[in-house]
Order: C-alpha cells, then sequence, then structure tokens
C-alpha cells in the first residue's frame, strides 16, 4: 500500500513539520481528519454545534499532544481516541451540571434485532441522536467503537453493571423506535 500523500508530504512528513509549528501542515492534518472525525463527534453530541465545539476542543488536545503520538499504529485511529475522550469529557461536565435525575427501568429483552437491517444507517444514526444522553453515549461507546464495559466504566466512572444497563435500556428504546417506523411505514 503506498503512503498517504497530501500537498506533495506524507502523513509522517506532515505531522514532523507541524510538530515544528508549521501552520501549513497542522491544517492539512485538520482538514484531512475533520470530517470523519465530526462525524464521530456527532454521535456523541445533541447537534450539530455541539459536535463541532467537541471537535475543535478535540484537535487543539491532538497538536497541543503531538510530540506524543508516538507513530506506532494509526495516526487516524489516535485522533479519534482523542475525539472519543473529549466527547465523553464534555459529557461527563453536562452531566454534572445540568443532570441528576433517575431514569425509569427498562428491562433487557432484545427483541428482533433483525430489524434494524431495514434501516439506512442515516435513519438508525438520527434515532441514536435522539436517545437520553448517557444512553447514548454508553450505546456509541459499546456498539459503535468496540469499549467493553469495564472499559466504558472506566471512562465514564460509572459501574460496569451501570454501563450494562444502559445499554440495555438503549437497546429496548431504539427497538421500540424502530418498531413505531415500521408500523408508519406500513
Amino acid at each position: 500500500m503506498s503512503p498517504l500523500i497530501i500537498n506533495g508530504k506524507t502523513e509522517k512528513e506532515l505531522i514532523k513539520a507541524a510538530l515544528g509549528g508549521d501552520r501549513k501542515s497542522q491544517k492539512d492534518i485538520f482538514h484531512l481528519y475533520a470530517s470523519k472525525m465530526l462525524a464521530v463527534s456527532y454521535r456523541y453530541a445533541k447537534d450539530k454545534a455541539e459536535a463541532e465545539d467537541i471537535l475543535q476542543d478535540a484537535f487543539i488536545k491532538v497538536f497541543t499532544n503531538l510530540q506524543d503520538f508516538e507513530f506506532k499504529g494509526s495516526f487516524e485511529g489516535w485522533i479519534r481516541k482523542i475525539v472519543v475522550n473529549t466527547a465523553i469529557k464534555f459529557n461527563l461536565k453536562r452531566y454534572h451540571a445540568y443532570e441528576e435525575k433517575k431514569m425509569e427501568q427498562i428491562q433487557e429483552d432484545w427483541e428482533n434485532p433483525e430489524v434494524f437491517s431495514n434501516l439506512a444507517e442515516i435513519d438508525l444514526l438520527h434515532l441514536i441522536q435522539e436517545l437520553p444522553d448517557g444512553y447514548k453515549m454508553v450505546f456509541n461507546l459499546y456498539a459503535i467503537e468496540g469499549y467493553s464495559h469495564k472499559e466504558i466504566a472506566e471512562m465514564c466512572y460509572i459501574e460496569e453493571s451501570t454501563s450494562r444497563s444502559q445499554l440495555a435500556k438503549a437497546r429496548k428504546i431504539l427497538q421500540q423506535k424502530v418498531k413505531g417506523l415500521l408500523f408508519l411505514a406500513v
């Protein structure tokens, strides 16, 4: 596989130039990854403006900590991890500032998961956006990012059982919404 070339520079050369303070290289890095990372941050945000705030904070961290990238593994993966962690911290601040409410008990009975195969990806992402913040964060971290309940618990300062419970509740809500959409489509 040939190396990625942006404006005549490989990704590694771009990173090294950005480390040296080259603004053009920093801008190139931002433009190369911003749209993918905006999609990641949007999954954790209430709306586009909040997603853009998360993205901006994440890229500030990317460039502030660029010297910590060790050229081991994917640079995009390293950026993605920063975006996800920034989104988690953003949501945790919001939770502590605005929310201290109990969520209703929904039992875990994930019926017919194949119903999701009939939805377009954009429809499913829209339904995920409508989830309560805690459910949305756990669902994204587990189902989309692939973190374990133990990792989610550590990242979000919650118990593993809370992570499992919120995932089950998120799935139940999504299932009900999908059934509603399918009923409307008939």
